[in-house]
């Protein structure tokens, strides 16, 4: 298991696209990813998961990867998360 703490970066109000590509980048992965904002925490392959976590420019979450492409879910998931605004 690897995990990694990033700011959410994302100049516009939390919108579904970015969930939904959120959630598409994550699900290109066998790995089990997870996404914690204070002591809640969410699959990052659920949609629904993902907006429950209202996550906002300036979030600190804390992205948690376990499984046999961990390393490179982690880099995609954390890229992606800290440059969502470019993203849309």
């Amino acid at each position: 298991m690897v995990t990694k703490t990033v700011i959410f970066r994302c100049d516009d109000d939390w919108q579904m696209k970015s969930a939904a590509l959120l959630t598409q980048k994550a699900s290109a992965f066998r790995a089990s990813i997870f996404l914690g904002k204070d002591e809640r925490r969410a699959n990052a392959k659920s949609l629904l998961g993902v907006m429950s976590l209202g996550m906002i420019d300036g979030d600190e979450l804390v992205v948690s990867v376990d499984g046999e492409d961990e390393e490179a879910a982690l880099e995609a998931v954390t890229n992606y998360l800290e440059q969502a605004d470019k993203d849309q």
